[in-house]
């Protein structure tokens, strides 16, 4: 017999009856052991089958808060006989930790609290196994165990703190903003998560919808002024279970702010503004500043100023400062208290942008403003800005090239006297009467140097104590006049060729000419033959009449080597009065030329100058040569006398001055090394001395001019002294000494000297050691020496 296998859930908790939950999709089947059961309520008899499990999902409800396991339902098997052979075994998310089977009789119950908003539903398996075997009887099914939502959870806004604006002045129903709230209960079941929106703090002047949460305005413009509130707070809650009794509440902040209209005009401070200005500000001097309010923010605040009316309209102007919003007047048009003392202008306010909801009449306003001049001392007042005076250039000097004109402006009329800034006049070329501004010429002036001069002139105004006090200058440009002072002259130097068989008539060369003047119908140059040349010339001078001549042959042959240079002499004549003529001269030279007319051979000169190398040139490459050789041969006469060195380099200090000797000498016995008798006989050394002496180029007549000295003998026991001086003497008064400086040494030495005997002889009867390690002070050439001297005897044994 078998038994009936019978899934239950808990459809009390639910309020569900078995006919529900059969409509809800789960089938239960019931089989006995005899034969087939009619099915539950009338259902058409069905066809036997065999099924272990007979359930898809469970039920249960959120957040339990008893104390035990919260029961879910049962599960049996058919294979359970109730002998206690069969064991229930439970897997899937949850189990044995959340959920948990009795294994004997398969009682399903849930261990905690559970939240369907952290997981609303566990799929779970379930299977039944032999105690004994540990064999399963049962395949395993699957079943959902499902959670049943409560009303545990209240709205959630998704901002603490919402910021939101609209313009002021704004309609009524004007939308704000919309603030969304949620829910983490199941909407789809109940009224657990529908919300409804209020406003709890914010009237009258905002509302808010219930459905959608759209905050708007509650009140007209009149009542929205930002001038006098421009901040509000509002609250807002979100209640679930559609705004019934018991449902839970939510609540979020909104900072609403008025946003800036131009809806309010500036206004000036007060209504008249007082000025004063000296007389002497330059244009765009500041004058004074005017303020207005405006009760608007930002670009809504922004203003312009302009003068409407008054006298004072062409002398001053007025602009806005844009950091300050400030109108500041200025200055516009030189002012003269002598002329008028005060002005009055009309100002005008008003936004640069305009709202036309509410711009209207009063938009605008109105200031009066007054300015008065003061008086200053101010310099003198050219009757001009610059002055322009014209001066032909052969004026004389002292002629009268202008005038100039300044007086003082202000009430006392103060003496003003004239000079000339020095500074623009550096050749003093003009000059001013101090009295009376006249301008005349100091020098005479030549327009081809300088066709014009730019000076300034000073005004000084002096008071009735004759002192200076103000000045001020004025440029004056001085143009000269062209006169006919200049003979027009060739454009370039002329110089051209004729074949040795020509034409006549035949046209070798076109010449024009240069003027330095300009006179004011244009040049006009004439060209003619010099009278000089006219007489059996060989060419002819023909005027084109544009400025231009051509240079002709008169004759058909010349000959190269009976003439083979002409020099044709053309007056040129200007057109302008007085007449000015010169007279230039066009160098014509005779070659040999083919059938063609190609020059093919000249003379010397010409051939020279035809690859384009001139005399000059020629004379210049000469030039260049000879000095180069000259620097050749004076620096191999340098380098000669470099090889010759002197006897003493140097006269200030002979002492490194070394003369070395390839021989040694044989010590105090040696006689031959020095001829010692030269000083006991000078008579003839000093023979021999003169012979050697005179140069061969002279004739000596030192014998006839210079009578002989008498000759000193230096011997032992005689005066030295008037021997050196007696040779000097001899070599300053002889013409025919060596045209050099020479230097001669005498070993001579004065009596009383502090250094005593220098002399070798009368050291050595001296026992004492000397000390010669200084020499190695002198160099490294002198270290050897010290070793030699400071050696002892030992060393040399």
């Amino acid at each position: 017999m078998r038994t009936i296998i019978l899934a239950v859930a808990c459809v009390l908790c639910l309020g569900l009856s078995l006919d529900a939950l059969s409509l809800s999709g789960r089938r239960i089947e019931a089989v006995d052991g005899e034969g087939a059961e009619a099915a539950i309520r009338g259902e058409k008899l069905l066809k036997r089958v065999r099924r272990g499990w007979m359930w898809n999902q469970f039920f249960l409800q959120e957040e339990y808060t008893g104390s035990d396991y919260q029961y879910i339902g049962k599960l049996q098997s058919d294979q359970d006989h109730g002998n206690g052979l069969v064991k229930y075994v439970l897997s899937g998310e949850g189990a044995g930790t959340i959920f948990v089977i009795d294994e004997n009789n398969g009682d399903l119950h849930a261990t905690r609290r559970l939240d369907r908003e952290e997981k609303a539903f566990y799929i779970l398996k379930a299977t039944v196994v032999n105690k004994r075997t540990g064999q399963k009887l049962e395949p395993e099914t699957d079943f959902t165990v499902k959670l049943h939502d409560i009303n545990d959870n209240e709205p959630h806004f998704s901002k603490e703190v919402y910021t939101g604006s609209v313009p002021e002045r704004s309609d009524i129903g004007t939308s704000v903003m919309q603030v969304t709230a949620t829910d983490a209960d199941d909407s789809m079941y109940g009224s657990s998560a529908k919300l409804v929106y209020s406003i709890s703090q914010g009237h009258p002047y905002f509302s808010v919808d219930p459905n959608t949460g759209v905050i708007r305005t509650a009140l007209g413009p009149g009542d929205m002024d930002r001038e006098q509130r421009e901040h509000y707070q509002v609250v807002i809650e979100a209640k679930d279970m559609a705004g019934q009794r018991g449902g839970l509440t939510g609540t979020t902040v909104v900072n609403i702010t008025l946003t800036d209209v131009n809806d309010n005009p500036p206004r000036f401070t007060q209504s008249i503004y007082q000025f004063r200005v000296p007389e002497s500000s330059k244009s765009g001097t500041p004058v004074g500043r005017i303020k207005a309010t405006d009760r608007d923010i930002g670009k809504n605040a922004e203003m312009y100023f302009t003068i409407v009316s008054g006298d004072g309209m062409d002398m001053f102007d007025i602009s806005t400062d844009r950091d300050t919003q400030e109108g500041v007047i200025t200055v516009s048009k030189p002012l003269d208290y002598e002329k008028k003392q005060s002005y009055t202008v009309e100002i005008q306010v008003q936004n640069t942008q305009l709202d036309p909801r509410f711009m209207s009449a009063g938009s605008k306003d109105m200031a009066t403003v007054r300015i008065g001049v003061e008086d200053v001392d101010e310099p003198p007042l050219f009757d001009k800005a610059s002055y322009l005076m014209e001066v032909k250039e052969d004026a004389a000097v002292g002629v009268a090239v202008g005038s100039v004109s300044a007086m003082d402006p202000d009430g006392a009329r103060s003496i003003v006297k004239y000079s000339i800034d020095r500074r623009t006049d550096m050749d003093r070329l003009f000059n001013v009467y101090p009295g009376n501004g006249s301008v005349f010429l100091l020098r005479s002036l030549d327009r081809e140097e300088s066709a014009w001069h730019n000076i300034s002139i000073i005004a000084t105004e002096f008071s009735k104590s004759n002192n200076p006090r103000q000045t001020s200058h004025v440029p004056v440009y001085i143009r000269l006049l062209d006169i006919n002072d200049n003979a027009p002259t060739f454009a370039t130097v002329y110089e051209t060729f004729v074949c040795e068989r020509t034409k006549a008539s035949q046209r070798i060369q076109t010449v024009s000419a240069v003027d330095a003047d300009e006179p004011s119908t244009g040049h006009k140059f004439f060209f003619s033959l010099a009278p000089e040349g006219s007489h059996r010339s060989n060419f002819t001078v023909r005027d084109n009449g544009d400025n231009t001549a051509g240079i002709l042959t008169r004759r058909a042959s010349y000959s190269r080597l009976h003439q083979s240079v002409y020099l044709v002499p053309v007056v040129i004549t200007d057109g302008d009065y007085p007449m000015q003529s010169s007279t230039g001269t066009l160098t014509v030279r005779v070659c040999t030329c083919d059938r063609d007319g190609n020059m093919e051979l000249c003379n010397p000169e010409a051939l020279s100058s035809a690859p384009g190398l001139s005399t000059g040139a020629l004379i210049a490459i000469l030039l260049c040569a000879i000095i180069l050789l000259m620097i050749v041969v004076l620096f191999t006469a340098l380098k000669r006398q470099r090889k010759q060195e002197p006897l003493i380099i140097s006269k200030e200090d002979v002492r490194d001055n070394v003369v070395s000797y390839n021989d040694e000498g044989g010590g105090e016995e040696d006689t031959q090394a020095f001829d010692i008798g030269a000083l006991r006989h000078p008579d003839a050394a000093a023979a021999l001395e003169e012979s050697a002496k005179q140069r061969r180029d002279i004739i000596p007549t030192d014998t006839l001019l210079y009578p002989p000295y008498r000759r000193i003998a230096a011997r032992d026991n005689g005066d030295v002294r008037e021997f050196i001086n007696q040779r000097v003497l001899e070599n300053d008064c002889n013409p025919t000494a060596p045209p050099y400086d020479s230097l001669a040494t005498y070993a001579y030495e004065g009596a009383g000297s502090v250094a005593e005997s220098l002399s070798s002889l009368g050291s050595a009867s001296s026992e004492a050691e000397q000390d010669y390690h200084y020499l190695s002070d002198w160099g490294p050439r002198f270290r050897k020496l010290a070793d030699l001297y400071g050696a002892e005897d030992s060393d040399f044994s």
